[in-house]
C-alpha cells in the first residue's frame, strides 16, 4: 500500500488533520502487518473524519483488496483515482483492484492512465507487461518488460524483493530476443549467402544489437573526447599497412623481452600506481602491484633511454610506427606483463584521439581480451588496433605470465590541424593543473 499521510491537506481535513494523519499511518501499518481487524477499526474512524479524502479512499480500497472484497476495493479505488487523477499511484492501485476483479480491459485502461502521467513508472510497466503476457500478447509484453528492466534502479535490481519480477522480465525479454533472432536468421539467410562474413561484419553486428545478443558500447574517455570520431571497437587491420612489419619483428622482440626477464636490473614496475588518497575503485587489487607490471620504453612522451638501449630491435620497429606525439604526454610504449590468474577490470582510456596497438608476445592458453561487445584471444605475432575509450578488460586464467607489447598511435581520422589542437589543448590543461599529465592512463 502506498499512501503518504503527510499529503493529507488542511483543506480536506480541517483542524482534524493531525488525527487523520495518525489514523491513516496506523491503519496502513496494521494492514501491511496483516492485522486486518485492527486496520478496519482505524479505517472506520478515518472515514468518519474525511470520507472523501483520496488517502482515506485509497486506504479503504487497499484494505478491502487485502481482505478479498474486490467489489468494494474497486469502488473505493475508482473514487480515489477520480479524486486524485494526477497521481500515477492512484491509477496503479485501481489497476490492482481491477486485476483482482478479472476486468482486463479496465485494468489496461487504468495502467495506461498511470503511464501517461509517468512513462517511467516501473510498477505500472511491470503490471502492464504481466497483463499483456497473460493475454497472450508476448511480443508487446516483452517491450514493457524491457522498459521495466531499463528503468528499475540498479539498487532495486539486486534487491530480494524485486528478484522474482526481475527474473521473470529477463526470461521474457530473452525468449522474445531468441525468437526474433531465429526469425531474422531465416529471413537473412539468402542475403548472407551472397556475401562473405567479412563484408557483412558490421551488418551482422547491427542485427546482434537489434536482437539484444550484443549491447552498444560508446566511447567514454576519462580526459578528452574529440567529436565525430567513429566508435570502432577493433579497427580493420587493412587501415594500417605497417602492422605487417610490426608482426614480422615478433621473434626479435620476443628475444629481447626474454633478455629483460633474465636481467635482475630490468625496471619492471606496477602499471597501476595511484597516489595516496586517490579513489581506487576497480583498481584496488592492482594498485602498486606487480600482478600487472610494465617495462616502459616510452613514457609520457619521453624515451626511456636505458630500456630502449637494451631492446634495439624493439626500439627500431617502434621508430617506424605512427605513434602519437604530444610533448610531455605521448607516446607511451611498454611491455605489459600480466601474472597468472590475474584480471584487469573493465575500464576506459583517456582520449579517443589515440588508438592502442597490442602485439602479443607470450600468451598461454586461458588468456582473453574484450573490447565492448567483442572478445578475442591473443595469438603471438598477430597484432590489433582498438579504441581504448570503449570499455575493455583482460584476463590471464593460466598458470603462466602473459606478455604483450603495447603502444599508442594517432587516431587515423584526425587531420594534422586537429592533431595540433589536441597537442596544444593537452599541454595547456597540464600547465593549468601545474604539470599533471591528463594524457596518462590505463591502456
Amino acid at each position: 500500500m502506498s499512501i503518504d499521510p503527510r499529503e493529507i491537506s488542511t483543506v480536506d481535513a480541517g483542524n482534524r488533520q493531525p488525527e487523520l494523519q495518525r489514523l491513516v499511518s496506523e491503519a496502513q501499518r496494521a494492514t501491511n502487518e496483516g492485522q486486518l481487524a485492527q486496520a478496519a477499526a482505524l479505517i472506520r474512524r478515518a472515514q468518519e473524519l474525511a470520507p472523501h479524502h483520496p488517502a482515506v479512499l485509497t486506504l479503504s480500497g487497499m484494505h478491502a483488496l487485502r481482505s478479498g472484497d474486490f467489489f468494494s476495493a474497486r469502488r473505493m479505488l475508482e473514487l480515489a483515482a477520480a479524486a486524485d487523477e494526477a497521481s500515477p499511484m492512484a491509477w496503479l492501485n485501481l489497476a490492482m483492484a481491477l486485476r483482482a476483479s478479472r476486468d482486463s480491459d479496465a485494468e489496461l485502461a487504468a495502467l495506461e492512465r498511470a503511464l501517461r502521467l509517468d512513462p517511467y513508472f516501473v510498477l505500472a510497466l511491470l503490471q502492464k507487461a504481466t497483463l499483456l503476457e497473460r493475454n497472450g500478447k508476448e511480443r508487446e509484453a516483452a517491450k514493457f518488460y524491457h522498459a521495466f528492466l531499463a528503468n528499475l534502479p540498479p539498487s532495486a535490481q539486486s534487491s530480494p524483493s524485486w528478484k522474482e519480477a526481475v527474473l521473470r522480465a529477463e526470461h521474457a525479454v530473452a525468449a522474445h530476443s531468441a525468437k526474433l533472432e531465429q526469425f531474422l536468421a531465416e529471413s537473412l539467410a539468402k542475403v548472407r549467402s551472397q556475401y562473405s562474413s567479412n563484408e557483412l561484419k558490421r551488418g551482422n553486428e547491427c542485427v546482434d544489437v537489434l536482437t539484444g545478443v550484443k549491447r552498444v558500447y560508446v566511447q567514454q574517455p576519462t580526459f578528452m573526447h574529440f567529436p565525430g570520431l567513429p566508435a570502432i571497437q577493433f579497427y580493420p587491420r587493412e587501415q594500417f599497412e605497417w602492422l605487417t612489419a610490426l608482426e614480422e619483428a615478433t621473434a626479435a622482440i620476443q628475444q629481447e623481452l626474454l633478455g629483460l626477464f633474465a636481467d635482475s636490473s630490468a625496471a619492471f614496475v606496477p602499471y597501476i600506481e595511484k597516489p595516496d588518497g586517490t579513489p581506487l575503485n576497480q583498481w584496488q587489487e592492482l594498485n602498486r602491484s606487480l600482478q600487472w607490471s610494465a617495462l616502459f620504453l616510452w613514457r609520457a612522451g619521453e624515451p626511456v633511454t636505458d630500456n630502449l638501449q637494451r631492446c634495439p630491435e624493439t626500439a627500431a620497429i617502434l621508430a617506424k610506427m605512427p605513434m602519437a606525439d604530444v610533448d610531455g604526454h605521448a607516446p607511451t610504449a611498454f611491455f605489459s606483463i600480466l601474472k597468472p590468474r590475474t584480471r584487469i577490470p573493465p575500464h576506459t582510456g583517456v582520449s579517443n584521439t589515440r588508438l592502442v596497438v597490442h602485439l602479443p608476445l607470450f600468451v598461454p592458453a586461458g588468456c582473453g581480451f574484450r573490447v565492448g561487445s567483442e572478445t578475442r584471444e591473443w595469438r603471438p605475432g598477430h597484432a590489433w588496433v582498438f579504441d581504448d575509450t570503449i570499455e575493455h578488460e583482460a584476463w590471464n586464467d593460466s598458470a603462466e605470465p602473459r606478455a604483450i607489447l603495447i603502444f599508442d598511435i594517432w587516431n587515423p581520422y584526425l587531420s594534422e590541424p586537429e592533431r595540433a589542437i589536441v597537442r596544444e589543448a593537452t599541454r595547456a590543461v597540464a600547465e593549468f593543473n601545474q604539470g599533471a599529465s591528463p594524457f596518462s592512463g590505463a591502456l
